[in-house]
């Protein structure tokens, strides 16, 4: 990587947006400074080192969860609307920083700018749609068996919420579980991936101005840039009522065995492998978007990205066909400039995991019809630039089943759309999925109880992209976790039943008698 400085837009960018060199591993806010090793946030996009970060210490951990805990004591009592005024007032700010915070999620992170900005997007409408919640968290009435009782149900927030993320959605996914944590009256502590660190610090200096202003704890949300030993401890602390994690389905498998053995809650958004169906009936051109979008958008560094194209025999040629021009059209290169669709990978060791899948994909038979490799030279300089690719493959490959997180398509051909499914159903992995077709049976089959068991099931669109009003989350080995919208917010919330008797009598359950 270069250590040549970032170039005066990007250095306007993180002045904007409140990040000194001298003042970064800020984890509360205030006068907090995080003691811990240096690390370096290089971009993928040029190599060039954009800000060293003090990261935190174990100690600053354990400083920044009494915050939290003194916080949350305070914190629960203000009723939810107010609650839903703060996250109102941050939804407005990022309206005002969209432009520097997508800027920076782009380069830090090398998706699109036009990503990085959607990005931010989904930041200010789940702030939208939570200002709207504070308002409905309901409960719900029900007549008791005894006479002049009456029961409900209610909820409480839990106390402190960790969310562990990864570098593929530096802000998003944060503010998808921060949003509706905070209007449930719960205070977040976040340890984002280290490779986005400086998005983490931006979006923490954002709320951070208004927890401020409206003279509110610090301690509402925390952020700890940290390596594996904080994110272990937060993992493992009993005080860390729920924990919600993004990331592998390996590492997501040992963090919900530690969660559950201490009976906290957790949310698991863990790999997918998802796949689009092309049926003979289906809109071709519409088809070819949505497969190359989900494919090649953020380089394949989605956990909804598309991994395998299920074609039907009769249309296969022609989808092979067109795939194969449209990726010759594909321009790779810096994502801040708008006319490129693809940037780079985030790191040379995710060019080394997308060589290395390359390579076993051709041993064990796939055959590429759209060659892959590591770009060079001095436009792609930071070694992190690479080919999108197609191979050709059978489903029950070793190398089809996993998940490789780069811009890797799988195509394979279809009979009958029972066929289809049991394909696309037959890997490890449970997150998104689509169909393409212009058959209602077909698509309400794909619905069905007989059709994808993914989480989430698209008609006519991509596997890639969710909007924020419904649950985002998957079966399987993708978790089984939700977040975002619909009625995700009672995974942030314990649920109680109340029972009132307002009789004059204490009457026991089966007609008991304990009279005294």
């Amino acid at each position: 990587m270069s250590e040549k400085q970032p170039s005066e837009t990007i250095k306007n960018v993180l002045k904007n947006l409140g990040i000194e060199p001298e003042n970064l591993g800020v984890s509360t806010g205030g006068d907090f400074f995080a003691s811990g090793e240096e690390i370096t946030s290089y971009s993928p996009v040029d190599g060039v080192a954009i800000a060293r970060i003090r990261t935190a210490s174990m100690e600053n951990y354990q400083e920044v969860m009494e915050k939290a805990r003194e916080a949350f004591l305070e914190f629960r009592m203000m009723p939810a609307p107010k609650r839903g005024e703060l996250v109102r007032q941050f939804g407005l700010k990022l309206r005002q920083k969209k432009q520097d915070l997508g800027t920076l999620v782009s380069y830090e992170m090398g998706k699109s700018l036009q990503e990085g900005l959607g990005e931010v997007q989904e930041m200010i409408d789940i702030c939208d749609f939570a200002v709207g919640l504070s308002r409905q968290l309901h409960g719900f009435t029900m007549h008791s068996e005894r006479p002049l009782h009456r029961m409900y149900e209610q909820y409480h927030p839990l106390g402190v919420v960790g969310i562990i993320s990864a570098f593929n959605f530096p802000v998003a996914v944060w503010s998808w579980n921060t949003a509706l944590a905070w209007i449930c009256g719960n205070v977040t502590v976040w340890k984002p991936s280290e490779k986005v660190g400086l998005c983490a610090l931006a979006c923490q200096r954002i709320i951070q101005e208004v927890l401020s202003e409206n003279n509110m704890p610090e301690g509402i949300s925390s952020v700890l840039v940290a390596g594996h030993e904080v994110g272990a401890a937060l993992v493992e602390d009993p005080r860390c009522a729920l924990l919600s994690f993004t990331g592998s389905t390996r590492v997501g498998r040992e963090v919900g065995m530690k969660v559950a053995g201490r009976f906290g809650k957790s949310i698991l958004e863990l790999g997918g492998n998802n796949a689009i169906i092309i049926s003979n009936q289906a809109d071709i051109d519409m088809a070819i978007i949505g497969a190359v979008f989900g494919a090649v958008g953020t380089c394949g560094q989605r956990c909804t990205s598309t991994r395998r194209l299920i074609i039907h025999q009769d249309v296969y040629d022609q989808v092979i066909e067109r795939l194969v021009k449209a990726y010759g059209q594909l321009k790779i290169g810096d994502p801040l400039d708008e006319s490129n669709h693809v940037g780079p990978l985030i790191d040379t060791d995710a060019v080394a995991q997308y060589t290395k899948a390359i390579e076993a994909c051709k041993a064990q038979g796939g055959e590429f019809i759209v060659e892959g490799g590591v770009l060079s030279g001095e436009k792609y300089s930071s070694g992190c630039y690479v080919k999108p690719c197609i191979a050709k493959v059978e489903n029950h490959m070793e190398i089809v089943q996993h998940e490789t997180f780069a811009p890797i398509l799988y195509v394979m051909k279809y009979s009958e759309l029972s066929e289809a499914i049991a394909m696309h159903n037959d890997v490890p992995q449970g997150l998104s999925s689509a169909i393409m077709t212009q058959n209602l049976r077909e698509a309400e089959l794909f619905l069905s109880h007989k059709g994808s068991d993914c989480g989430i099931a698209n008609v006519n669109i991509g596997t890639s992209g969710a909007e924020i009003g419904g649950a985002f989350g998957g079966e399987k080995e993708t978790g089984g976790g939700r977040e975002s919208g619909s009625d995700v917010w009672k995974y942030y919330m314990r649920r109680q039943t109340n029972t009132i008797n307002y009789s004059p009598e204490l009457p026991l359950a089966q007609g008991i008698k304990f009279d005294l």
